[in-house]
């Protein structure tokens, strides 16, 4: 493939297919996503939103099919840690925070994390990991129980601690599963207005079932149904279209 035709996306995604067992979990999915835009992707239960997340961050390699990364790396012929590397980062729907440490003292454990093999966990001067923590802090509004164990957080500040200490690693995509399951309407209000603003300096691709949470995210919606593309837009176009409603909403 050429790599000038992907010079603009920071994520490319090509007829992408994936079979487990004889199961097409992938059938030719195409996505792009540009630098600094925040998407949500939507869709029924075994649409392959977790497969195409997967494959992005190399868990899975597709059958068939090009994913690229920052216009010209194969995401395909790399592994999970190289990935990272990168700055591909992903939360998980269920929050995995230390419960036993401070939430100042997480986000710092995952700021010394080396994110490269050539990385030490002194490359950062402490005034630099003090105002880093700092910003994060602020960023995920945390910063009035920076000293509370995170084991005492709520599930929602949880979820926003986890987010926290992905931002620490620097990424320049983040991959975001479910953010607001389980979450009260105001945790599920404030996570939108997170997302906002982290989508300022980062592109985020965010996994939802939450309609409600999608609409206050106000980004393009992509709708996959078996493994595909199946609409693509702003949310009240494609929350409009028959095919969705049929596969998706109508339920």
């Amino acid at each position: 493939m050429d790599a000038k035709i992907l010079t603009s996306s920071l994520l490319y995604l090509d007829n992408v297919k994936v079979t487990f067992d004889g199961y097409k979990a992938l059938r030719g999915l195409s996505l792009t996503l540009e630098p600094g835009e925040m998407r949500a992707i939507i869709g029924p239960n075994g649409a392959g939103k977790t497969t195409m997340m997967d494959v992005i961050t190399g868990k899975t390699r597709p059958d068939e099919g090009d994913v690229y990364f920052a216009g010209t790396v194969d995401l395909t012929a790399l592994d999970e840690a190289s990935i990272a590397e990168l700055g591909i980062g992903r939360k998980f729907q269920k929050p995995t925070v230390f419960e036993s440490h401070t939430v100042e003292d997480n986000i710092l454990l995952a700021l010394k994390a080396p994110r490269t093999t050539k990385a030490t966990l002194f490359g950062r001067s402490r005034a630099d990991q003090r105002e880093r923590i700092e910003t994060i802090l602020n960023t995920i509004r945390l910063t009035p129980v920076r000293h509370r164990l995170a084991g005492g957080l709520s599930h929602g500040q949880k979820q926003w601690l986890e987010i926290g200490m992905l931002l620490a690693q620097d990424p320049k995509l983040l991959l975001v599963d479910e953010p607001v399951a389980g979450m009260t309407d105001a945790e599920t209000a404030q996570t939108a207005e997170l997302l906002r603003r982290i989508a300022k300096d980062h592109s985020i691709v965010v996994v939802e079932h939450d309609m409600a949470f999608v609409r206050e995210l106000g980004v393009k919606v992509t709708v996959l149904h078996e493994g595909s593309v199946l609409a693509e837009g702003p949310l009240d176009m494609v929350s409009a279209d028959p095919k969705v409603i049929e596969v998706y909403l109508g339920r």
